[in-house]
C-alpha cells in the first residue's frame, strides 16, 4: 500500500498524534502501508525553503528501507525558487514536488505557477498540488487559509503540457463533477484523504476512472486509520482496491 500524502515536522497550531517521524513511520507500517510520500509542514510556513528540503531529505534517508519518499517544497513567490527546484532534482534527488498555493499566496492563473510547471517538466519532476490542509472550522482564527481554486488548472496544463499532476485533499471543496471535468484530456489523479461519506470510494469510481484515484491518509493531521476504513467499507472488488492501494500511484510516478 502506497500512501501518497503524509507530512513530517510539526504542525504549528497543535500537537498531533504521531507527529514525530519515527512514530509516524511505525504507525503507518502497522497499518500495512509499505511506502509513504512525505512533504514537510515547515514548507508551508518557512521562508528558508532550501533548509526545509534539506531536512526533509535527511529524515527520509534515515528511513533507510526506502519507506519515506520525499516530495520537496517550491514557493514561486520567493526569490531564487528556481534554485530550490534544481536542488530538489540534482542534490536531493527527489522524484517530485508538493505545492501549497493557498499558503504561499498565489493563484493557479499566476504566470509563476505555469513557469514552475515548465521547470518541473524539464526536470521530469512529478507535481502534487494541495487544495487545502484542514477543515476551515479548525483553522486558527488569525490564520484563515481558503481552499485552492482549481478552475484555471486545465487551461494552464494545456498551455504547459506534459505535467504529471496529483491533486491532494480535494474533496472538501471540489465536487465530483468538477473532478471529472478536470480529468478529461489530462492525466490528473486525486487522493482520497478528504473523501467523506458512506462507501465514498465506491461511489467515487462510479464517476471517476478507478485508475485516477490513489490512496492518501494526510497523516498526521488526519488519523491514517480513517483512510484504511474508506477502502474496507467501499465494497470494491479486490482488483480495483489493488489499483487504489498502490498500482495507480506507482504508475503515476513512473510516468513522470
Amino acid at each position: 500500500m502506497i500512501d501518497t500524502n503524509v507530512y513530517l515536522e510539526r504542525w504549528p497550531f497543535r500537537r498531533l498524534t504521531a507527529d514525530d517521524s519515527e512514530q509516524l513511520v511505525a504507525t503507518l507500517k502497522a497499518l500495512g502501508i509499505t511506502q509513504a510520500w512525505a512533504g514537510s509542514f515547515d514548507g508551508l510556513f518557512h521562508r528558508d525553503i532550501g533548509g526545509v528540503n534539506e531536512r526533509l531529505s535527511q529524515k527520509c534517508r534515515e528511513s533507510d528501507d526506502g519507506f519515506l519518499i520525499p516530495f520537496g517544497t517550491v514557493n514561486p513567490t520567493l526569490p531564487d525558487w528556481e534554485d530550490d527546484l534544481r536542488r530538489i532534482d540534482e542534490e536531493f534527488q527527489m522524484p517530485g514536488i508538493r505545492l501549497h498555493p493557498a499558503y504561499h499566496g498565489y493563484m493557479l492563473d499566476d504566470s509563476r505557477f505555469a513557469e514552475l510547471l515548465r521547470f518541473a517538466n524539464d526536470r521530469s519532476l512529478a507535481v502534487q498540488l494541495v487544495v487545502g490542509m484542514e477543515d476551515e472550522r479548525t483553522q486558527h482564527t488569525l490564520h484563515r487559509i481558503p481552499s485552492v481554486d482549481l478552475s484555471p488548472l486545465k487551461a494552464v496544463l494545456k498551455e504547459v503540457g506534459g505535467t504529471q499532476i496529483m491533486i491532494l485533499n480535494a474533496f472538501r471543496s471540489v465536487s465530483v463533477a468538477q473532478a471529472v471535468e478536470l480529468t478529461l484530456d489530462t492525466s490528473i489523479h486525486f487522493d482520497i484523504a478528504m473523501l467523506e461519506g458512506i462507501a465514498g470510494a465506491g461511489k467515487l469510481i462510479e464517476s471517476l476512472p478507478a485508475e485516477r484515484i490513489v490512496f492518501g491518509t494526510h497523516a498526521p493531521l488526519f488519523y491514517p486509520d480513517s483512510a484504511i476504513l474508506k477502502l474496507i467499507e467501499s465494497g470494491l472488488p479486490e482488483a480495483i482496491l489493488l489499483k487504489l492501494k498502490a498500482e495507480n500511484a506507482a504508475n503515476w510516478l513512473a510516468n513522470r
